[in-house]
């Protein structure tokens, strides 16, 4: 399974600057870099939250779930 977290596209919808969200969500730039490339393990729900409220959205608009190949079962 993998999460896939769109904060680069609810970024580009709402007109917002990294910059900018950082200082409305209150967490560094560079923790913002590590969700929008996907190297984050986990998110806090208070900082999802606070994500939500700043891009005036729902959590289903940045986090996505992709099926793996590896994960896919077929039935013969």
């Amino acid at each position: 399974m993998v999460i896939v977290i769109n904060i680069d596209v609810m970024l580009a919808k709402r007109k917002m600057s990294v910059t900018e969200l950082s200082e409305r969500v209150g967490i560094t730039m560079a923790n913002i870099s590590i969700l929008k490339n996907g190297k984050a393990k986990a998110i806090r729900l208070s900082t999802l939250d606070a994500i939500c409220k700043a891009l005036e959205c729902q959590p289903g608009d940045i986090l996505e779930y992709k099926m793996d190949e590896d994960t896919v079962s077929t039935v013969d």
